[in-house]
Protein backbone atom coordinates (compact mmCIF):
# COMPACT_ATOMS: atom_id res chain seq x y z
CA UNK A 1 0.00 0.00 0.00
CA UNK A 2 2.71 2.33 -0.95
CA UNK A 3 2.21 6.03 -1.35
CA UNK A 4 -2.23 3.54 4.67
CA UNK A 5 -17.85 -7.76 8.64
CA UNK A 6 -21.32 -7.51 7.68
CA UNK A 7 -22.34 -4.94 10.26
CA UNK A 8 -24.30 -2.12 8.62
CA UNK A 9 -23.34 1.50 9.23
CA UNK A 10 -25.85 3.51 11.23
CA UNK A 11 -27.30 6.83 10.14
CA UNK A 12 -26.42 8.44 13.44
CA UNK A 13 -22.94 9.40 14.53
CA UNK A 14 -21.40 6.97 16.99
CA UNK A 15 -20.51 8.24 20.44
CA UNK A 16 -16.94 9.34 20.77
CA UNK A 17 -14.47 6.80 22.12
CA UNK A 18 -11.98 8.40 24.52
CA UNK A 19 -9.08 6.09 25.14
CA UNK A 20 -5.71 6.61 26.77
CA UNK A 21 -2.96 5.57 24.38
CA UNK A 22 0.75 4.97 24.69
CA UNK A 23 3.15 7.92 24.72
CA UNK A 24 5.64 6.17 22.46
CA UNK A 25 6.77 7.62 19.12
CA UNK A 26 4.10 8.67 16.63
CA UNK A 27 3.60 8.81 12.88
CA UNK A 28 0.82 11.34 13.42
CA UNK A 29 1.28 15.04 12.86
CA UNK A 30 1.25 17.66 15.56
CA UNK A 31 1.55 17.53 19.32
CA UNK A 32 -0.39 15.33 21.72
CA UNK A 33 -2.59 18.20 22.85
CA UNK A 34 -3.11 19.45 19.30
CA UNK A 35 -4.20 16.02 18.12
CA UNK A 36 -6.74 15.70 20.91
CA UNK A 37 -8.14 19.16 20.27
CA UNK A 38 -8.37 18.64 16.51
CA UNK A 39 -9.98 15.23 16.87
CA UNK A 40 -12.65 16.57 19.20
CA UNK A 41 -14.61 17.95 16.22
CA UNK A 42 -17.33 15.83 14.62
CA UNK A 43 -16.44 14.58 11.16
CA UNK A 44 -18.47 16.47 8.57
CA UNK A 45 -16.72 15.34 5.41
CA UNK A 46 -13.69 16.61 3.54
CA UNK A 47 -14.31 19.81 1.62
CA UNK A 48 -13.09 20.82 -1.86
CA UNK A 49 -10.58 23.00 -0.04
CA UNK A 50 -8.65 19.87 0.91
CA UNK A 51 -8.10 18.91 -2.71
CA UNK A 52 -7.36 22.53 -3.60
CA UNK A 53 -4.64 22.64 -0.94
CA UNK A 54 -3.05 19.37 -2.12
CA UNK A 55 -3.25 20.53 -5.73
CA UNK A 56 -1.51 23.77 -4.83
CA UNK A 57 1.11 21.91 -2.82
CA UNK A 58 1.83 19.73 -5.83
CA UNK A 59 2.64 22.85 -7.83
CA UNK A 60 4.50 24.64 -5.03
CA UNK A 61 6.22 21.93 -3.01
CA UNK A 62 8.45 24.12 -0.89
CA UNK A 63 8.55 25.22 2.75
CA UNK A 64 7.73 28.87 2.10
CA UNK A 65 4.50 28.05 0.27
CA UNK A 66 3.45 25.48 2.84
CA UNK A 67 3.94 27.88 5.75
CA UNK A 68 1.90 30.53 3.95
CA UNK A 69 -0.93 27.99 3.56
CA UNK A 70 -0.52 26.07 6.82
CA UNK A 71 -3.90 27.26 8.06
CA UNK A 72 -5.54 25.68 4.99
CA UNK A 73 -3.77 22.40 5.73
CA UNK A 74 -4.88 22.43 9.37
CA UNK A 75 -8.47 23.34 8.53
CA UNK A 76 -9.15 21.31 5.39
CA UNK A 77 -6.85 18.29 5.72
CA UNK A 78 -5.53 17.61 9.21
CA UNK A 79 -8.51 18.51 11.38
CA UNK A 80 -11.12 16.50 9.43
CA UNK A 81 -8.71 13.58 9.08
CA UNK A 82 -8.24 13.37 12.85
CA UNK A 83 -12.00 13.55 13.37
CA UNK A 84 -12.43 10.76 10.79
CA UNK A 85 -9.86 8.59 12.57
CA UNK A 86 -11.68 8.94 15.87
CA UNK A 87 -15.07 8.07 14.42
CA UNK A 88 -13.81 5.11 12.40
CA UNK A 89 -11.99 3.85 15.49
CA UNK A 90 -15.30 3.81 17.36
CA UNK A 91 -16.91 1.83 14.56
CA UNK A 92 -14.04 -0.66 14.39
CA UNK A 93 -14.49 -1.32 18.09
CA UNK A 94 -17.78 -3.05 17.27
CA UNK A 95 -16.57 -5.20 14.36
CA UNK A 96 -12.83 -5.81 14.86
CA UNK A 97 -11.89 -4.67 18.40
CA UNK A 98 -8.20 -5.50 18.12
CA UNK A 99 -7.69 -2.91 15.36
CA UNK A 100 -7.53 0.68 16.54
CA UNK A 101 -7.13 4.22 15.26
CA UNK A 102 -5.34 6.88 17.25
CA UNK A 103 -5.46 10.65 16.61
CA UNK A 104 -1.81 10.74 17.71
CA UNK A 105 -0.52 7.80 15.70
CA UNK A 106 -2.77 6.96 12.76
CA UNK A 107 -2.35 10.00 10.52
CA UNK A 108 0.84 9.99 8.51
CA UNK A 109 3.09 13.02 8.62
CA UNK A 110 2.90 15.29 5.60
CA UNK A 111 6.68 15.73 5.68
CA UNK A 112 8.58 13.39 3.37
CA UNK A 113 11.68 11.46 4.44
CA UNK A 114 14.14 12.73 1.84
CA UNK A 115 17.32 11.28 3.35
CA UNK A 116 17.75 8.58 0.72
CA UNK A 117 15.69 10.08 -2.10
CA UNK A 118 16.80 11.98 -5.17
CA UNK A 119 13.52 13.89 -4.97
CA UNK A 120 14.06 16.45 -2.22
CA UNK A 121 10.50 17.81 -2.28
CA UNK A 122 9.77 18.32 1.42
CA UNK A 123 6.06 17.41 1.46
CA UNK A 124 3.77 14.58 0.42
CA UNK A 125 0.95 15.61 -1.89
CA UNK A 126 -1.54 13.22 -0.32
CA UNK A 127 -3.03 12.58 3.12
CA UNK A 128 -3.40 9.14 4.65
CA UNK A 129 -4.14 7.25 7.84
CA UNK A 130 -3.61 3.74 9.17
CA UNK A 131 -5.65 1.58 11.57
CA UNK A 132 -3.47 -1.05 13.21
CA UNK A 133 -3.52 -4.03 15.58
CA UNK A 134 -3.36 -2.82 19.18
CA UNK A 135 -0.56 -5.27 20.04
CA UNK A 136 1.58 -4.30 17.05
CA UNK A 137 3.56 -1.24 16.12
CA UNK A 138 1.92 1.38 13.95
CA UNK A 139 4.75 1.63 11.42
CA UNK A 140 4.66 0.21 7.90
CA UNK A 141 7.07 -1.54 5.58
CA UNK A 142 10.55 -2.83 6.26
CA UNK A 143 11.02 -0.66 9.35
CA UNK A 144 7.91 -2.10 11.02
CA UNK A 145 9.72 -4.83 12.93
CA UNK A 146 6.67 -5.53 15.09
CA UNK A 147 3.96 -4.36 12.71
CA UNK A 148 0.84 -6.21 11.68
CA UNK A 149 -1.95 -6.04 9.14
CA UNK A 150 -4.54 -3.28 9.29
CA UNK A 151 -6.63 -0.84 7.27
CA UNK A 152 -5.58 2.18 5.19
CA UNK A 153 -7.26 5.30 3.79
CA UNK A 154 -5.66 7.74 1.37
CA UNK A 155 -6.63 10.72 -0.77
CA UNK A 156 -4.91 13.25 -2.99
CA UNK A 157 -6.04 16.04 -5.28
CA UNK A 158 -7.51 13.67 -7.86
CA UNK A 159 -8.45 10.40 -6.21
CA UNK A 160 -8.97 8.43 -3.01
CA UNK A 161 -8.96 4.80 -1.96
CA UNK A 162 -9.18 2.49 1.01
CA UNK A 163 -7.80 -0.95 1.61
CA UNK A 164 -6.01 -3.23 4.00
CA UNK A 165 -3.41 -5.87 4.59
CA UNK A 166 0.28 -5.50 5.31
CA UNK A 167 2.65 -3.62 3.01
CA UNK A 168 6.19 -4.96 2.50
CA UNK A 169 6.61 -6.66 5.88
CA UNK A 170 10.16 -7.12 7.21
CA UNK A 171 11.88 -10.42 6.50
CA UNK A 172 10.90 -12.15 9.75
CA UNK A 173 7.24 -11.26 9.29
CA UNK A 174 7.31 -12.22 5.61
CA UNK A 175 8.73 -15.62 6.48
CA UNK A 176 5.94 -16.23 9.01
CA UNK A 177 3.30 -15.30 6.44
CA UNK A 178 4.88 -17.58 3.85
CA UNK A 179 4.94 -20.50 6.25
CA UNK A 180 1.27 -19.95 7.04
CA UNK A 181 0.51 -19.81 3.32
CA UNK A 182 2.22 -23.17 2.90
CA UNK A 183 0.36 -24.65 5.88
CA UNK A 184 -3.07 -23.12 5.23
CA UNK A 185 -3.30 -22.49 1.51
CA UNK A 186 -6.95 -23.49 1.44
CA UNK A 187 -7.93 -21.13 4.24
CA UNK A 188 -6.15 -18.21 2.58
CA UNK A 189 -7.69 -18.90 -0.83
CA UNK A 190 -11.16 -19.20 0.64
CA UNK A 191 -10.79 -15.56 1.66
CA UNK A 192 -8.99 -13.87 -1.23
CA UNK A 193 -10.67 -15.87 -3.99
CA UNK A 194 -14.15 -15.55 -2.56
CA UNK A 195 -16.72 -13.85 -4.74
CA UNK A 196 -17.37 -11.11 -2.20
CA UNK A 197 -13.69 -10.23 -1.78
CA UNK A 198 -12.92 -10.21 -5.49
CA UNK A 199 -16.04 -8.23 -6.37
CA UNK A 200 -15.22 -5.50 -3.89
CA UNK A 201 -11.41 -5.44 -3.97
CA UNK A 202 -10.31 -7.37 -7.03
CA UNK A 203 -7.01 -9.26 -6.88
CA UNK A 204 -4.19 -8.66 -4.41
CA UNK A 205 -1.70 -5.98 -5.39
CA UNK A 206 1.32 -7.50 -7.15
CA UNK A 207 3.87 -4.88 -6.10
CA UNK A 208 7.39 -6.35 -5.80
CA UNK A 209 6.14 -9.84 -6.62
CA UNK A 210 8.95 -12.36 -7.16
CA UNK A 211 9.48 -14.06 -10.50
CA UNK A 212 10.20 -17.41 -8.84
CA UNK A 213 9.10 -19.27 -5.76
CA UNK A 214 11.30 -18.20 -2.82
CA UNK A 215 14.08 -20.42 -1.56
CA UNK A 216 12.89 -23.18 0.71
CA UNK A 217 9.65 -23.91 -1.18
CA UNK A 218 9.10 -26.20 -4.15
CA UNK A 219 8.26 -24.53 -7.44
CA UNK A 220 5.17 -26.74 -7.77
CA UNK A 221 3.90 -26.08 -4.24
CA UNK A 222 0.16 -25.53 -4.11
CA UNK A 223 0.79 -22.06 -2.65
CA UNK A 224 3.56 -21.20 -5.14
CA UNK A 225 1.69 -18.18 -6.53
CA UNK A 226 1.05 -16.70 -3.09
CA UNK A 227 4.56 -17.46 -1.86
CA UNK A 228 5.94 -15.11 -4.52
CA UNK A 229 4.20 -12.12 -2.95
CA UNK A 230 6.29 -9.78 -0.81
CA UNK A 231 3.41 -7.43 0.00
CA UNK A 232 -0.13 -8.44 0.91
CA UNK A 233 -2.56 -5.60 0.25
CA UNK A 234 -5.84 -5.04 -1.55
CA UNK A 235 -8.25 -2.15 -1.84
CA UNK A 236 -10.67 -0.15 -3.93
CA UNK A 237 -11.00 3.37 -5.20
CA UNK A 238 -13.56 5.68 -3.65
CA UNK A 239 -15.66 8.14 -5.60
CA UNK A 240 -15.36 11.88 -5.14
CA UNK A 241 -18.89 11.84 -3.73
CA UNK A 242 -17.87 9.29 -1.08
CA UNK A 243 -14.77 11.30 -0.15
CA UNK A 244 -16.70 14.54 0.30
CA UNK A 245 -19.63 12.98 2.13
CA UNK A 246 -20.11 13.18 5.91
CA UNK A 247 -21.03 9.49 5.57
CA UNK A 248 -17.43 8.57 4.72
CA UNK A 249 -16.99 6.79 8.10
CA UNK A 250 -19.84 4.42 7.13
CA UNK A 251 -18.22 3.82 3.73
CA UNK A 252 -14.90 2.94 5.37
CA UNK A 253 -16.63 0.79 7.99
CA UNK A 254 -18.32 -1.25 5.27
CA UNK A 255 -15.12 -1.75 3.25
CA UNK A 256 -12.91 -2.44 6.25
CA UNK A 257 -15.54 -4.82 7.60
CA UNK A 258 -15.46 -6.81 4.36
CA UNK A 259 -11.69 -7.15 4.76
CA UNK A 260 -11.70 -8.34 8.38
CA UNK A 261 -11.21 -12.08 7.57
CA UNK A 262 -8.20 -11.21 5.38
CA UNK A 263 -6.58 -8.91 7.94
CA UNK A 264 -7.19 -11.41 10.74
CA UNK A 265 -5.67 -14.24 8.70
CA UNK A 266 -2.51 -12.20 8.18
CA UNK A 267 -2.33 -11.11 11.81
CA UNK A 268 -2.83 -14.69 13.00
CA UNK A 269 0.15 -15.69 10.84
CA UNK A 270 2.15 -13.00 12.64
CA UNK A 271 1.04 -14.15 16.08
CA UNK A 272 -1.40 -11.26 16.61
CA UNK A 273 -4.71 -12.50 17.91
CA UNK A 274 -8.28 -11.39 17.30
CA UNK A 275 -10.23 -9.81 20.16
CA UNK A 276 -13.90 -10.00 21.11
CA UNK A 277 -13.98 -6.65 22.90
CA UNK A 278 -11.83 -3.70 23.88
Amino acid sequence: MATDLNKKGTATTLARVRRQTSTRGSTATGSRKGAKDAAADQFEGFKPGAMAFLRGLGKNNRKEWFEEHRADYERHVKSPMLALIEEVDARLGAIVPEVIGSPRKSMFRIHRDVRFSKDKSPYKTHAACWFYHKDAGHSLGGEAAHGGAGFYFHFDAKSSFCGGGIWMPPRAGLQRIRQSLADDTKGFEEIVLSRGFRTRFGALDTEAMLQRTPRGFDADHRAAKWLRYQSFTAGRELTREELLSPKLPSVLEKNFGAMVPYVRWLNDALGLRAATSR
